[in-house]
């Protein structure tokens, strides 16, 4: 199993969007993505406008046919434009 924490910094402005493209993300995400387990955005309690998705997956693989899915290519980049900068994405590998 992978996880995934993708952090974002959002633009004050822009928030409402942003949580709009988010949510239809993960909404699609979790409808049609094969080996999705799990995919939620989450906000950071200690750090106003922080935002994190957090995901889990199957795979590598399927993790990299989401990066390629319709809902990806056209969502994400949407949601770059709502942010003063991307906090990083994180991958992790569950242990036990």
């Amino acid at each position: 199993m992978l996880k995934v924490v993708a952090e974002h910094y959002v633009k004050e402005d822009c928030l409402e969007k942003f949580l709009e493209l988010s949510k239809e993300i993960a909404e699609k995400t979790n409808a049609l993505d094969e080996g999705c387990i799990s995919y939620s955005m989450c906000r950071d309690i200690n750090v106003p406008l922080l935002y994190s998705m957090i995901e889990e997956w199957e795979s590598k693989e399927t993790l990299d046919k989401h990066m390629q899915s319709a809902h990806f290519l056209e969502i994400v980049p949407q949601i770059r434009d709502c942010c003063s900068s991307q906090g990083g994405i994180h991958l992790y590998e569950k242990l036990y």
